[in-house]
């Protein structure tokens, strides 16, 4: 089973960055963040699935090569460290701005 690598690309690269916002985007919370939150999310349940599917192949025997799984391993383990610093960092936001006075 050959599995090809594909190069990662930037996470910019991913959504349009010159679209205006009309007063209905706006309003019903439609933003960037929101894309990209969304997409993160996603990025994990798929890389959570293939792992899933790659560990139930090792042990039924239909895997010939390990290292398949340890890197699905990897990718799943990275897209979740990048959710928890996206997390983190919206948390961080938030706090700082509730922190403000008006």
């Amino acid at each position: 089973m050959n599995t090809i690598l594909q190069p990662i690309s930037p996470l910019w690269e991913a959504f349009p960055t010159s679209k205006p916002q009309t007063t209905e985007a706006a309003a019903s919370g439609g933003s960037i963040f929101a894309d990209i939150l969304k997409s993160t999310v996603n990025n994990v349940r798929e890389t959570e699935d293939e792992v899933a599917k790659n560990e139930y192949l090792l042990a039924t025997g239909q895997l010939d090569n390990p290292s398949v799984l340890q890197m699905s391993m990897l990718k799943a383990d990275a897209a979740t460290q990048m959710l928890v610093q996206l997390r983190d960092k919206a948390l961080n936001a938030y706090s700082e701005l509730s922190r403000m006075s008006v």
